[in-house]
């Protein structure tokens, strides 16, 4: 044997070393995605369940928003209907009230007045 071949297998057998180093690592880098594959197929397995039920989810709320939009259809309508009656009253009761009021509060006012004035002008006669 010479140098050459001495020195070949040298290198040779560094290489196989060198393989049998790396190959290690390799797999264990291929076990952990072996496991991460589980790991994402059993999510997958368990999303699925999870996304059913929250789109029965989504469409409950769906049939509540709508019976709400009902509801607020109802108030506004009733709200409206009121506001009218409102004016409706104000227009055709609200003057002639407050002009009776009026009314009724100066001939209360009038009336204590006078009231007033024959008690001062009885109490004057009384002491001539």
């Amino acid at each position: 044997m010479s140098a050459g071949q001495i020195a070949a297998l040298i290198a040779a057998g560094a290489f196989v070393v060198l393989v049998l180093l790396a190959a290690v690592p390799l797999l264990k880098l291929g076990r952990t995605l072996d496991e991460a594959t589980v790991a994402i197929r059993k999510a997958h397995e368990g999303s699925a369940p999870l996304l059913s039920d929250a789109h029965t989810t989504l469409n409950q709320v769906n049939t509540q928003l709508e019976r709400v939009d009902g509801i607020t259809a109802g108030a506004r309508t009733v709200t409206a209907n009121v506001s009218v009656l409102s004016s409706l009253f104000t227009a055709t009761l609200g003057g002639p009230l407050v002009r009776a009021a009026a009314f009724s509060y100066g001939v209360n006012k009038a009336i204590k007045a006078r009231s007033a004035g024959r008690a001062a002008a009885g109490v004057r006669k009384g002491r001539k």
